[in-house]
């Protein structure tokens, strides 16, 4: 690929979602069109953001890439990433849309009658949302470095700087036009190149490669413990993602939150169609790629390498620039969910908090991904999934749905997830991935069910702390009634 092309494309996708950035500062005015864009984000509108920002570095190069190197054991992963989507449905918009909150934190407060609950479910989030950031900005490096030749830090520091400035503009309501118009052009990204792709090897034959060995690396498949894990960690785990639920409190009501939630499944399902064909295009046609380490940049190279010339550059571009819209929307979506619960609980909540807030939450995650390598992306993500599973998810289920919840149980719960899956995360990199047993490597599967547990035991066993104001809050949760936390 030519890399003035590459660079070209990057330019033109920074200055398009600076600029819808800005649109929306003209129509930010408020608080509450900073943190929750007013609550007047319509369903489709408001589906296509949520596509934008859920469908990060890991969907758009990840997925590809482990199709690459797994064959069908890597489907399990569009497979988890779109039926937690079906979980939110069925447990938890509607719910939290009628809370009322503007973040997680709110909602636990709100719903526990504790400062002491915020304060470890705030700490939680921000953790969540910076582990999800580094991934993004690691995948922005690979891109710069492998369409252009800058270096990596480069790509990095670019979404950083955009992500920064669009979010500081006009926050909720600026990223809610950015991640819609990134949804889309992140889904033509990926459709055209690819179509055209195939259509090419089935006419006429003409790629620049002839079809190879179906499985190119010789890895093991992946045993049942492995794939039940990385299920409940994709499941669960999409249930405490902070960058998506904060959407939820965007709608104007329960039922908008609910039909926004079906129109993202079918979004997800199209969208997952596109990198799944490319990791088996790249299976049978560019099996080098994983023998050389390049996986991930499956999604990048194949166009050029497949079909080649003037049209190769073309499509390479057009994949250059879907992949850095992903790196921006999800990150973004991220430095607003940060910047609510950073905002609100240390700098007052004001918009010059939020702003600040903003800026913090993205630049201390980049020096993170600066001096770390990049892993396997949706491998790294699924980590994520695991801690947000072990984390923020039990708290969340059992706020809304069991009466019994206590402040003492949520805390204890929330500890011992996060002790158990960050412990295995961070023995697992001491290891390296040789030398890690397979229970640490997918630590999902005993992990969520240990948060779960000891949130409902030392729940029972503080029932005394059941808060008084439980019943009415239960009943705001399921009935469409008035917000539960008032509008600031």
């Amino acid at each position: 690929m030519n890399p003035a092309v590459g660079v070209i494309a990057l330019v033109l996708v920074s200055l398009a979602t600076a600029a819808i950035g800005f649109y929306g500062l003209r129509i930010s005015r408020t608080t509450g069109d900073f943190y929750v864009a007013s609550r007047t984000v319509k369903p489709w509108w408001n589906a296509s953001a949520i596509g934008g920002e859920y469908l990060s570095a890991a969907s758009f190069l990840g997925v590809a890439g482990l199709i690459l190197l797994s064959g069908t054991d890597a489907l399990w992963f569009p497979v988890g990433y779109t039926a937690g989507y079906l979980m939110l449905l069925l447990f938890v918009a509607a719910p939290l849309r009628r809370s009322g909150a503007y973040t997680i934190p709110d909602f636990t407060e709100a719903r526990l009658d504790s400062r002491a609950v915020r304060r470890v479910t705030s700490v939680v989030v921000v953790v969540v949302g910076w582990l999800y950031i580094v991934p993004q900005l690691h995948g922005a490096a690979l891109t710069i470095r492998i369409t252009t030749g800058l270096p990596a830090w480069v790509g990095s520091v670019a979404v950083v700087v955009v992500v920064c400035l669009t979010v500081v503009a006009g926050g909720m309501r600026s990223i809610t036009f950015v991640q819609a118009f990134q949804f889309w052009l992140k889904l033509t990204a990926l459709a055209v190149p690819v179509l055209f792709i195939v259509f090419t090897l089935a006419g006429d034959g003409s790629a620049a490669v002839a079809p190879a060995v179906v499985n190119p690396t010789g890895l093991a498949p992946a045993g049942p413990y492995q794939n039940i894990s990385l299920l409940v960690a994709l499941l669960f785990g999409t249930l405490g993602l902070p960058h998506v639920l904060v959407r939820f409190y965007t709608n104007p009501d329960g039922h908008s939150a609910r039909r926004t939630t079906l129109i993202v499944l079918g979004l997800l399902s199209v969208f997952y169609l596109f990198p799944t064909a490319y990791g088996l295009v790249g299976r049978m046609f560019a099996p080098e790629l994983a023998r050389s380490g390049q996986a991930d940049a499956v999604v990048l190279l194949l166009p050029g390498q497949l079909i080649g010339g003037t049209a190769g550059d073309l499509l390479s571009a057009l994949v250059v620039a879907g992949a850095f819209a992903a790196f921006l929307s999800t990150t973004s979506g991220l430095v607003v969910s940060l910047a609510g619960v950073i905002s609100q609980d240390v700098l007052g909540g004001s918009v010059r908090g939020f702003r600040l807030a903003a800026v913090v939450s993205a630049v201390v995650p980049l020096g993170f991904a600066v001096m770390t390598d990049s892993l396997a992306l949706a491998g790294s993500v699924g980590l994520v999934f695991a801690f947000t599973a072990s984390t923020v998810c039990p708290v969340l289920l059992l706020g809304i749905w069991w009466r019994g919840l206590t402040d003492a149980g949520a805390i204890a719960g929330m500890v011992t997830g996060g002790v158990l899956c960050g412990g295995a995360m961070v023995w697992g990199t001491v290891l390296g991935a040789a030398g890690t047993p397979f229970w640490l490597a997918q630590p999902a599967a005993w992990t969520v069910p240990a948060a779960f547990a000891v949130t409902v035991l030392v729940s029972r066993a503080t029932k005394h702390r059941i808060p008084r104001t439980m019943s009415r809050v239960m009943t705001r949760l399921h009935t469409p009634e008035r917000p539960l936390v008032t509008e600031r």
